[in-house]
C-alpha cells in the first residue's frame, strides 16, 4: 500500500513508539504509587492529603494519561489498516479503557474521599487497605495494554506475523 508523507512506515512506527514512552512513563507513576505510596498512605494518611502537606497525586495523573490517551488512539488510527497489527492494537486500547474505567468507577471517587478526610477511623483503614489492595491490579492491566503496543511495533517492522 502506497503511504502518504505522513502515513509512512516510519510515520506509523513512531506513532507507536511515542503511545509505547508515554505509556511506560504511565507505568512508572502505578509502579511508585503502588510500591512505595500505597504501603504506607493507610496507616498515614496525610502522605495523601494535599491539605495536611501530602502528596497530590492528581497533578502526575491529569498530566500523563490525555497525552498517551492521544497517542494510543493515533497509533490505533494509523496502524489500523494493518490486518497482523490491528488485534494488538485493539488489545491495547480495550486494557487501558478497562483500566480507565475501573478508575473512574472506584479508584478516582474513593482517592478524592481519602484525600479529604483527615484522618481514618478503623472502617475508614480498611477501605484503604482493600483500596490498596486492588490498586495492585491496575498496572499489570497497564503493562498488558504497552506491551500489546510493542507487539504491534514488532508486526509492524516486520518482525513477527
Amino acid at each position: 500500500m502506497e503511504c502518504g508523507p505522513f502515513m509512512s512506515t516510519d510515520f506509523r512506527l513512531i506513532t507507536l513508539v511515542v503511545a509505547v514512552v508515554i505509556g511506560s512513563v504511565l507505568l512508572g507513576g502505578g509502579m511508585y504509587e503502588t510500591l512505595l505510596v500505597d504501603r504506607v498512605w493507610p496507616r498515614n494518611p496525610a502522605i495523601i492529603q494535599p491539605a495536611r502537606g501530602g502528596i497530590t497525586r492528581g497533578l502526575f495523573w491529569t498530566v500523563v494519561h490525555p497525552p498517551y490517551e492521544l497517542a494510543l488512539l493515533a497509533s490505533l488510527w494509523l496502524n489500523w489498516d494493518l490486518q497482523p497489527a490491528r488485534p494488538w492494537l485493539i488489545v491495547a486500547l480495550a486494557c487501558h479503557v478497562a483500566a480507565r474505567t475501573w478508575s473512574f468507577i472506584y479508584f478516582i471517587p474513593r482517592a478524592l474521599r481519602f484525600e479529604k478526610i483527615g484522618d481514618l477511623t478503623e472502617g475508614q483503614r480498611q477501605q484503604a487497605k482493600r483500596w490498596v489492595r486492588l490498586s495492585r491490579v491496575r498496572p499489570f492491566i497497564e503493562l498488558a495494554s504497552i506491551t500489546a503496543l510493542c507487539l504491534a511495533i514488532l508486526v509492524e517492522a516486520g518482525r513477527i506475523q
